[in-house]
């Protein structure tokens, strides 16, 4: 059997892990800084309970509109989350994506884990794709906690 590639990407955020955990679950946040710095997100919702979905719809510079959604797999508030993954285009392509919170004095320990891609081109794109988005989230938690 192929080991399918994954990613694994920890920053240290400004703010308490509940904080965080609202940035990833409350639609209104997710809006500012969900996805590249060439996509704007133009509708998500969110219902965060085990068995509940997410969508996220993004609208790029060049016109392209991304749609992505999931299911929501694991829901621990301020602690962690656990979805799939997929692309409306590519719904075949699903993959699976763990957020883990732990607080460090004043601040958050996020670890992303996305796992079960199709290749090494889809991984290397989400990883292009989730580090700007979390430098999108840095200035909203800055803005969210000032």
């Amino acid at each position: 059997m192929t080991v399918k590639p994954s990613l694994t990407i920890k920053r240290r955020l400004s703010g308490p892990p509940s904080l965080v955990y609202q940035a990833w679950t409350d639609p209104e946040m997710l809006m500012h800084w969900f996805g590249p710095n060439n996509c704007t997100v133009f509708h998500a919702e969110a219902d965060v309970r085990v068995g509940g979905r997410f969508r996220v719809r993004m609208k790029a510079t060049d016109g392209e509109i991304h749609d992505v959604s999931g299911d929501y797999l694991v829901v621990v508030p301020d602690e962690r989350l656990e979805f799939t993954w997929a692309w409306i285009t590519m719904p075949e392509r699903e993959s699976r994506v763990t957020v883990t919170l732990k607080a460090d004095g004043d601040d958050t320990i996020l670890t992303l884990l996305h796992e079960q891609f199709a290749d090494e081109a889809a991984r290397a794109g989400h990883e292009y794709g989730w580090t700007e988005a979390f430098g999108k989230l840095e200035r909203t938690l800055e803005t969210a906690s000032a």
